[in-house]
């Protein structure tokens, strides 16, 4: 056992509270995972973090929610491991290193690839160092002992084995395909890194004269860039306007060149004028119709997105000067006949925000068929991998159905490199996990991969794989939870499915827990453009962290997007000060009392009873609800219990035998408090780490750290139904009569008759014996139950559930008023009944609905026709005055 500390600060300061606390638990080794056999694995590992820069709002939710996650589970029992690490993020972090270059006046190119990733690594450095502070502000349990990076040794070695493998099973592949380009950064993108946007343009209409001089075939494009490099021109082979033109040549204006006119099905002969200007090295779609008709690529393009020597004349020229500069040339030549206003989707890259250019490159590829089949059917099977909310699963689904291959090669220096060598005479390929053995006669591919190819391996690639054998592989994978936004479902979650799949075999994780995006208190999406962005980092220094992860975690439902406001932040803050009133009352009236002191078997009171009773209620909703990942509900109840029933009453109830002069009593309610009080810190450990540890450590306590104490457990013996009716009972009383008061303006101060007209001796029975809590909280200057008293016809009065609450008026309150009153009371109870009758006389309802739901609502009518009655009769009795 740990003895408590012995006081508290007055007053409740969450910078001081949670200063040195992370320090206490590292050092501790709490959140390391013990690799006890004893126990059951429970796996996480982190979205790892860009180190581009400081970690935003979106990770701290995301990083709260898996710490909520994993210290429920250590507590639950479980030898738990949160695996920490970061992504290198490739075209991310070489665009901040190349920027903070260009202030320095020189570019990677005056570096040299080597001196480039000493500065990469550098940046790496500082960046990894300010995300690790940020996750020591966020309180996040992380095992330190397991970082990981991707570009680690570890993570390295397993990238070229999966690499190697896919390609030694002919599922990398490399080839002359139209990519996803962006001239900014000058590399390749995969489809899911560009960003489609609604833009103004244009529909350019143009007539390309026929090769014999007998007339003109009317084409439109959106880019007339790329006529430079047309080859061909299509139509519909059923196309009765065009039937006579096929296999003839057309005239490529400006350049001069002759191109053929081919038939094929993919033109839609209703769109535009039916004919569609073929340009095989600038569009995914011709660029296929060029392979059936073997037509020749030109490129007209350099990798800038400036334009090459294929452009003549407009040779150097950027791509869109030269679109302005070729429409004005093709207008003054009679070929633009009409420009269309037109909006349309443009592709922007997700990284630099440049316009993505389609663009014919040697690049490598992933062919994805065989792979999204096996994840597809892994959904079908027992191993699948839980979706929550469920509707994500066919968000996923219909991704992996109409994937399209996948373009993995970067034109970077800041990742992963190709494992492919090129023989400087022959021109071989090399693929292999090792560089070939006479490296000086061969030289390696420049290219990196994608950034997320090694990402898509980090649930295993983390835990030692490919050693199968490596202790935390056969432990700790698959892992058992992954906590992501819905914004990577493509870029992450499907990749790493198959992956894990195709490479051990199994899921990679056992659910799947999505989130939505934080947006601001308009539900805008936060971003620099707008000026609307938060740092969580403001947040605690003015909250603290507790605050701030109690509202990320309790502010939305799983799956839904997540509002920031300011006032719900300091409401949580509110909440916590309550917590830290209510703990210090605790501690100052403990006096000596210490662990071994609880004792809950001696005689109890109906408060003792009835906070037991709704502590173990408590336990078990705030359990059910973390365990279906419904953390806005655990917290909903936690809030519920510990403010409106412990702090709210039970505390001000047991004043009583505190401050009273029976011993076994105090010593009952001290016990009572503490196992109370205890259970409320651990339930709410997860979710506010820092202030429950330091209550914690004040408090009679087994353990050193909450970290590692067990969860509650519903405990039988504390159940007392009867007592909640009982307290039910009592509590509608005390807040009649304080509404009452209210009402007519009477402080609590002032004593005022009290009679209460119980529906049968049980009740007056009950509230006789506790009276003391009548006494206390209503001030009577007399206080009379009775199942028949003498009520005086000036009275105001209430019901509530087995008994009528008369306040005798006594020139306090105008009658014409509480009639009024009434007339309105009568009227709620009379909507109420018929809204229950009715829903139970729907036949439907009764045969589908639980028994237990519709016994509650069968009596909930019984109880509102009694109170719709005694109102009835209390508004006959005031008429007839």
């Amino acid at each position: 056992m740990t003895d408590q500390q012995t006081s508290m600060a007055p007053k409740y300061h969450p910078q001081e509270v949670e200063k040195d606390r992370y320090k206490f638990w590292v050092d501790g080794k709490v959140f390391e995972a013990k690799d006890d056999e004893s126990k059951e694995p429970f796996t996480v590992v982190i979205p790892p973090p860009n180190v581009t820069g400081r970690l935003h709002l979106g990770h701290a939710w995301d990083t709260t929610l898996q710490d909520i996650i994993t210290r429920y589970k250590r507590m639950r029992g479980y030898d738990v491991l949160w695996l920490p690490g970061m992504d290198h993020a490739g075209i991310a972090t070489q665009a901040k290193v190349e920027g903070k270059l260009k202030e320095e006046g020189i570019s990677r190119y005056d570096l040299g690839r080597e001196k480039f990733l000493e500065r990469s690594w550098d940046w790496k450095e500082e960046y990894a160092s300010f995300i690790r502070q940020q996750w020591e502000k966020l309180g996040l349990g992380l095992d330190y002992s397991r970082e990981r990076f991707t570009l680690d040794e570890g993570l390295s070695n397993a990238v070229r084995e999966v690499f190697v493998t896919l390609y030694e099973k002919g599922l990398i592949y490399r080839g002359e395909y139209i990519i996803n380009w962006d001239p900014s950064t000058q590399t390749a993108l995969s489809d899911i890194e560009v960003i489609y946007k609604e833009v103004k343009g244009a529909f350019y209409h143009m007539k390309y004269p026929l090769k014999d001089g007998l007339g003109e075939i009317e084409i439109a494009t959106t880019r007339p860039e790329t006529m430079l490099g047309d080859t061909a021109i299509a139509v519909h082979p059923e196309d009765e306007r065009y039937k006579h033109l096929i296999g003839k040549k057309a005239i490529l204006p400006i350049v001069g060149r002759e191109i053929e006119i081919v038939a094929d099905d993919y033109v839609d002969m209703e769109f535009g004028s039916g004919a569609v200007k073929i340009t095989p090295a600038h569009d995914p779609n011709d660029f296929e119709i060029g392979n059936r008709h073997n037509l020749e690529r030109v490129l007209v393009m350099n990798e800038d997105g400036s334009m090459n020597e294929n452009a003549g004349k407009y040779q150097g020229m950027d791509r869109f000067e030269c679109r302005k500069q070729l429409v004005k040339n093709l207008q003054d030549d009679g070929v633009l006949f009409k420009i269309e206003e037109h909006e349309h989707s443009v592709g922007h890259s997700e990284r630099s925000g440049a316009v993505v250019e389609p663009y014919l490159s040697t690049q490598w590829f992933v062919k994805m068929g065989p792979l999204a089949e096996e994840a597809i059917q892994l959904q079908k099977s027992e191993d699948k991998v839980n979706f929550i909310p469920e509707r994500f699963e066919n968000t996923y689904l219909n991704w992996m159905e109409n994937i399209r291959d996948w373009c993995i090669s970067r034109q970077l220096w800041w990742g992963h490199r190709i494992p492919a060598w090129y023989h400087k005479e022959t021109g071989e390929v090399h693929v292999g996990r090792e560089a070939p053995k006479d490296i000086e006669n061969w030289k390696q591919d420049d290219d990196v991969l994608d950034t997320w190819f090694s990402s898509a391996l980090w649930p295993f690639s983390t835990m030692g794989w490919p050693d199968e054998n490596s202790a935390d592989f056969q432990r700790y994978f698959p892992t058992n939870a992954l906590v992501t936004g819905y914004d990577i479902i493509f870029f992450w979650v499907s990749r790493m499915i198959f992956q894990s799949k195709e490479f051990t075999n199994r899921r990679p994780f056992k659910d799947v827990l999505i989130h939505g995006l934080v947006r601001d208190a308009e539900g805008r999406k936060m971003s620099k453009s707008l000026g609307n962005g938060v740092d969580p980092m403001d947040v605690i220094d003015q909250y603290g962290a507790d605050s701030l992860r109690y509202f990320l975690a309790t502010g939305s439902s799983p799956g839904q997007d997540l509002r920031f406001h300011w006032e719900k932040v300091e409401a949580t803050w509110n909440f916590a000060n309550k917590i830290w009133n209510a703990s210090r009352f605790v501690i100052m009236n403990l006096e000596d009392f210490k662990y071994e002191d609880i004792d809950l078997s001696k005689d109890k009171s109906l408060a003792d009873e009835w906070i037991l009773t709704r502590l173990n209620e408590t336990i078990e909703n705030v359990t059910r609800n973390i365990d279906r990942y419904d953390f806005g509900e655990a917290g909903r109840y936690l809030y519920n219990f510990i403010w409106d029933e412990f702090c709210d009453w039970y505390i001000e109830m047991a004043k009583l035998p505190l401050y009273g002069d029976d011993e076994q009593a105090k010593q009952t309610t001290r016990s009572v408090l503490i196992v109370t009080l205890d259970h409320i810190l651990k339930m709410l450990h997860p979710f506010m780490p820092f202030i429950t540890e330091e209550i914690w450590q004040h408090i009679p306590h087994q353990g050193d750290s909450i970290v590692e104490a067990p969860w509650p457990e519903v405990k039988t013996e504390y159940s007392n139904e009867q007592s909640s009716k009982e307290m039910q009972r009592l509590v509608s009383i005390i807040r009649s009569v304080r509404n009452v008061r209210s009402e007519v303006d009477t402080p609590m101060s002032k004593e005022i008759k009290i009679i209460i007209k119980a529906n049968d001796e049980t009740v007056v029975e009950e509230l006789n014996q506790n009276r003391v809590y009548l006494d206390r909280f209503c001030n009577p200057e007399e206080l009379t139950i009775s199942t028949n008293p003498d009520v005086p016809e000036q009275a105001k009065s209430d019901v509530v559930t087995g008994a009528e609450i008369f306040f005798p008026l006594e020139g306090l309150i105008d009658i014409d008023a509480e009639v009024e009153r009434l007339e309105q009371e009568l009227e709620k109870w009379n909507k109420e009944v018929d809204r229950l009758q009715k829903k139970l006389a729907n036949e439907s309802f009764v045969s589908k609905a639980p028994e237990h739901i519709v016994q509650e609502e069968r009596d909930k009518e019984q109880d509102y026709l009694e109170k719709q009655k005694l109102v009835q009769q209390r508004l006959n009795e005031l008429k007839n005055v």
